[in-house]
């Protein structure tokens, strides 16, 4: 077999393999050989097939096999050979003239195809224990625990049904039925409706008008679609809804106590307040962490310069633009909105996704370099995490990890980067520093952890499938309230 080096253009290589007639007959007489005493053909007892007949019949297919073989099995073994790694599926091009394809199946011509691949260039590490970056940390007040303790009483807060009518801080219990133009539309219907007068969860006008109100009453309420409203077949248009009040109850005093933590399921009011201190902690941890994440990959970007491989750029690239394209179209907004033209944003999205690659290659090369894997109980939690979020749909999840090549590594690769990065965290050199959390959660307009820095349209570009971005205008959506909140502070 030889193998002749056609293009050596910057990452981009191109080979040509050459297979003699003579290697791929000798393959094939040594398949028929084995196929020979197996086959069975009237006339002939089994194993006394002459090879020659046995040829004539399945010659053809054989070399075929062998052929497809080659070319799916040889090139990867070549790389390796070549110490080299493609970052991509090499393409393999073979010709396409029917007459030297018989003849290759004959064992009349030798195989010749091409190889095409770019190749992952050879990082050279660099010590990282000259990076510096500060560690944002916040001192969690008595105070602020007790504000989400005090919210998550006042979300379970007991409500008395009362005979008045309708006050702020009532909660109404009421059918609608929503109309624009006198037609009723989709999502504007609702039984037993539950509101809090003066919680904002409906649009504005809403609320107000039922004020006064009292159990019996009915009225025909008129309000207008925000401009901005999710569902665009009625941002800014007026409507009315038919209102049946149903039950009007008065909010019960709000009591930290034993009772209220029993109520969630814990067994003292001190237990809530701990878990609520943790969970504050892990929400500051986490942007702290991102914060810290984003110093380290910012100063790698600047210590690594290298071409990144074209193919690998493109992808991302296009992965970029499809969620910069979803997120206008789901605003209603332009380019021009956001301060940009569309050529000038691609421009800077595409050095967005060659910053990516480039660090996903660094981060990979550490990884590897210092034996960071991903075990098989990691990946088992992470496809545990992603059965949670799509409740239902867990058959359909798991056959699409289990059957779609490459799947698994979108579970994969955010593991293995975390993993990477703990390293790093360990060996960087770190300095704590206290704020305040409006410091901590203050936007930091230089870029986030993907990592990807904003552009002038000013839309973080998202590297997440695109089936976590949720369509605010989906029919699923009530089209007339806003969607309910939800609960503050959990203490589940």
């Amino acid at each position: 077999m030889q193998v002749i080096e056609t293009l050596a253009e910057g990452l981009k290589r191109e080979l040509k393999i050459v297979v003699p007639a003579a290697e791929l007959e000798a393959r094939a007489n040594e398949r028929l050989a084995e196929v020979k005493d197996k086959v069975r053909i009237n006339g002939f007892r089994p194993g006394k097939v002459p090879t020659s007949h046995v040829k004539k019949m399945y010659g053809k297919s054989i070399m075929a096999e062998i052929v497809n073989e080659i070319v799916r099995d040889r090139p990867a073994g070549i790389l390796s050979e070549r110490g080299e790694k493609s970052a991509t599926q090499p393409e393999i091009s073979m010709t396409e003239d029917e007459g030297e394809a018989d003849k290759i199946l004959s064992g009349a011509a030798d195989l010749e195809f091409t190889v095409a691949y770019e190749i992952i260039p050879a990082i050279e590490l660099k010590p990282v224990d000259g990076i510096k970056v500060t560690r944002e940390v916040v001192e969690i007040s008595e105070e602020e625990v007790n504000e989400q303790v005090l919210k998550i009483a006042e979300n379970a807060r007991a409500y008395e049904t009362k005979e008045g009518l309708a006050e702020n801080g009532d909660r109404v219990t009421m059918d609608y039925l929503g109309k624009v133009d006198g037609v009723a539309f989709d999502g504007g219907k609702d039984e037993d409706a539950e509101l809090v007068l003066g919680s904002g969860r409906f649009i504005p006008g809403f609320e107000d008008q039922l004020l006064g109100l009292k159990a019996g009453d009915e009225k025909v309420i008129t309000v207008t679609f925000p401009e901005d409203y999710p569902a665009k077949n009625l941002a800014g248009k007026d409507a009315t809804f038919d209102i049946t009040v149903k039950a009007v109850a008065a909010p019960a005093a709000v009591e930290i106590n034993d009772e209220l933590a029993q109520k969630l399921g814990l067994e003292s009011a001190d237990k809530l307040k701990e878990i609520v201190r943790g969970q504050i902690e892990g929400q500051y941890g986490n942007v702290t962490r991102q914060k810290v994440k984003r110093q380290i990959l910012d100063q790698l970007d600047e210590m690594y310069k290298f071409d990144a491989p074209s193919k690998l750029v493109d992808a991302e690239f296009e992965n970029i633009w499809r969620q910069i394209n979803t997120d206008l179209a789901q605003s209603g907004k332009t380019f021009e909105d956001e301060e940009t033209t569309e050529e000038d944003a691609r421009t800077e999205y595409r050095a967005l996704a060659e910053r990516r690659v480039r660090l996903g290659l660094v981060l990979s090369e550490i990884g590897e370099k210092a034996g960071i894997d991903v075990t098989e109980e990691e990946m088992q939690r992470a496809l545990y995490a992603q059965l949670q979020q799509f409740p239902g749909q867990e058959r359909e999840i798991i056959n699409f990890f289990r059957n779609t090549p490459g799947a698994s590594a979108s579970l994969r690769a955010p593991i293995f980067e975390e993993k990477v990065m703990d390293k790093l965290i360990s060996e960087v050199n770190v300095t704590d520093k206290t704020v305040s959390k409006e410091e901590l959660l203050a936007d930091d307009e230089d870029g986030d952890d993907k990592p990807v820095k904003k552009a002038s349209s000013k839309k973080k570009a998202k590297a997440e499938d695109a089936a976590e971005a949720e369509d605010a205008a989906a029919p699923k959506k009530k089209a007339a309230p806003k969607k309910k909140a939800a609960a503050e502070g959990d203490a589940e």
